[in-house]
């Protein structure tokens, strides 16, 4: 038996004691849990690299008016379902200052983090039209979104954007819109996990088949901002988040409170719907529900059975971050490039060792270091490779539960502590020298 910087047996047994008949099929969470338990019987410090947590403290703008607002008296009354006014108006400001694209204050509504907000709006798409049933996704993607249309019962159609980028994803995407079953296209963008940013060509085209086809396009932007080769950040000044709602009035946004301010433990973020798609009128929601409206629906329908509501004090702290960034008081993107200087470190430790990135390029660009990339290593596949650098102490996720058709890892930045760098270089030498 080869020597693993983890004793082997201990790394065998707490495996084993999740009884996962198919290890692929772990989930994040699971992965979490294992780590937890080894670094706990070893006494030994996992190089975390498997969930996106965010790495840097809560802005003291938020923590502050969050304080302000909680003893101002706001936890014993209910939050307007539709979302406070401060809140909503610097939502739609934000999306001015960092999008350049104009949405009415009243369409941007608050939901318990960006999940929740995915989840209204799956849910949404699927009752608007009785003959489209399936939500197809740009992969790779957050697994966590596929499980949600699994909970909703709802198709799931998707394809590798890995081979499709350019001109070649309008006949891609063409081909399932065409079969008049897509209810909605999802991606996020920057992706996770490959970090892959699509241009505005590309953004361009997605939204003119969604216009073509009367298809809802939800663009997933949790890593706001986060193409770190480009100096995004300057409000109301370009260059601009890259955005589909600048080519379709079929659009909805979800931007998260999680990762651009790091306020994720008090879960929220914004549903931003077009003037356009907050008003249309659907007769199957009519049927379903009594009212047509689509914005109406998703807030007095769907949030409020959800959620009734997104905290009352988070909406405060939410909306203060978003007005400081829009004044020009509060850098938000300064404090978030300290994830591209742990990409490009921790790229170089894996390329040294034998490993190589998988989604390498953005066209004829290389990819961008930011929260997530992506490593692959010679024939191992990337369940076996996960499998593999738990003995190792490290854990990550195979692309495999992503939506990837490419064999591999997603490698986080976020929670990896700067001090770790030289115990990380170690164990790659020897999974290397192990697996030559």
């Amino acid at each position: 038996m080869q020597q693993t910087p983890f004793d082997y047996s201990i790394v065998k047994s707490v495996i084993d004691s999740f009884h996962l008949p198919d290890f692929s099929k772990a989930t994040i969470r699971e992965i979490v849990n294992m780590a937890l338990q080894i670094e706990k019987q070893t006494g030994k410090r996992f190089a975390r690299m498997e969930m996106g947590i965010p790495g840097i403290p809560a802005p003291e703008i938020g923590v502050e008016a969050e304080i302000e607002a909680l003893k101002n008296g706001v936890a014993s009354t209910y939050p307007l379902l539709s979302g406070i006014p401060e809140l909503k108006n610097e939502s739609s400001r934000f999306i001015k200052a960092f999008i350049d694209v104009d949405i009415n204050p009243e369409c941007c509504v608050p939901a318990v983090g960006s999940m929740n907000g995915a989840y209204a709006s799956f849910l949404m798409a699927g009752q608007c039209d009785e003959k489209k049933d399936t939500i197809l996704f740009i992969d790779p993607g957050f697994p966590v979104q596929k499980m949600q249309i699994q909970v909703l019962g709802y198709k799931i159609a998707s394809f590798d954007v890995y081979d499709y980028r350019g001109d070649k994803m309008k006949d891609k995407i063409e081909s399932y819109l065409s079969h008049g079953n897509i209810a909605a296209i999802v991606y996020s963008n920057p992706n996770n996990p490959s970090w892959v940013c699509l241009t505005n060509k590309e953004l361009k085209i997605i939204g003119e088949l969604s216009e073509k086809y009367d298809t809802i396009v939800i663009e997933d932007l949790a890593y706001f901002a986060m193409d770190f080769r480009k100096n995004i950040g300057t409000p109301f000044k370009a260059p601009f988040q890259a955005s589909v709602a600048k080519y379709t009035k079929n659009y909805i946004l979800l931007i998260s409170g999680s990762k651009a301010f790091s306020y994720a433990g008090q879960r929220i973020g914004i549903i931003a719907m077009s003037d356009y798609l907050y008003s249309k009128k659907y007769t199957a929601l009519k049927k379903r529900y009594g009212v047509d409206e689509f914005g109406n629906v998703l807030i007095s329908r769907v949030l409020y059975s959800l959620s009734a509501g997104v905290t009352h004090s988070t909406q405060y702290a939410m909306a203060a971050m978003m007005k400081a960034a829009n004044d020009g008081k509060f850098d938000f993107i300064s404090q978030l490039k300290i994830y591209g200087k742990r990409a490009r470190i921790l790229k170089k430790l894996f390329l040294e060792n034998g490993f190589h990135i998988v989604y390498d390029k953005d066209l004829e660009e290389d990819i961008a270091d930011g929260f997530y990339f992506t490593v692959a290593y010679s024939n191992l596949k990337g369940t076996e490779l996960m499998y593999e650098l738990l003995f190792y102490g490290i854990s990550a996720i195979a692309l495999n539960t992503t939506g990837s058709n490419q064999e591999g890892l997603r490698i986080c930045t976020s929670f990896v502590d700067e001090s770790q760098y030289n115990d990380i270089e170690e164990r790659l030498k020897v999974f290397n020298f192990n697996h030559k």
